[in-house]
């Protein structure tokens, strides 16, 4: 894959000389221009010393991109234009670790065994007893359909159902009994 890399400059950066004031120096290692000018003289190199570390072109890529961003964002603190190069190769080299270890650890997640699945056929065998439920629930009466279902579906105790319907907790209770086993019966009946 083809490494695009930005137009090389036109003429080289300025780098302030010893009989420039020690304002003037600072001043110049923080500027945007002299960091352009950095960033397009020595791209193709910091992308080589990524591809070195790294894989991928596309991962070489984000991490140069990534290293101009941060020094740029920290420009203030390099306070010698020269040191912005080595500044640069030092924050390629520690973001390609950073993506060597997120890498790691993400192999590390996936060789860890997926927790037990149930098969296509077990999946098949719980639509079936599904569809008999749904199937025996429809031939129960409708209060104790109402009552099983606020029961155990809707998780709700037997005094929240009682309310939900507005009967009694032994209505709830005698409902409960009766249709669970007017479902065993038809569960257990052959098809």
């Amino acid at each position: 894959m083809p490494v695009i890399a930005p137009m090389p400059a036109a003429r080289p950066a300025r780098i302030p000389s010893q009989r420039d004031g020690a304002e003037d120096s600072m001043a110049a290692g923080t500027t945007v221009d002299h960091l352009t000018e950095t960033y397009r003289a020595h791209y193709r190199s910091l992308l080589g010393l990524a591809a070195l570390l790294l894989d991928d072109t596309a991962s070489c890529e984000d991490v140069v991109q990534e290293a101009f961003i941060r020094v740029h964002s920290a420009r203030k603190r390099v306070r010698d234009p020269e040191k912005t190069l080595a500044y640069l190769r030092q924050t390629v080299v520690n973001l390609s670790r950073s993506a060597l270890r997120r890498r790691i650890i993400g192999l590390k997640l996936l060789s860890k065994p997926m927790p037990d699945m149930a098969s296509a056929e077990e999946g098949a065998y719980d639509q079936l007893e599904r569809d008999a439920l749904i199937k025996a629930m429809k031939g129960l009466q409708r209060r104790q359909r109402e009552v099983l279902v606020l029961r155990y579906f809707a998780d709700m105790t037997e005094a929240q159902v009682a309310e939900t319907l507005g009967i009694s907790l032994g209505s709830v209770k005698a409902y409960g009994s009766r249709g669970i086993a007017a479902l065993r019966v038809a569960m257990e009946a052959p098809a």
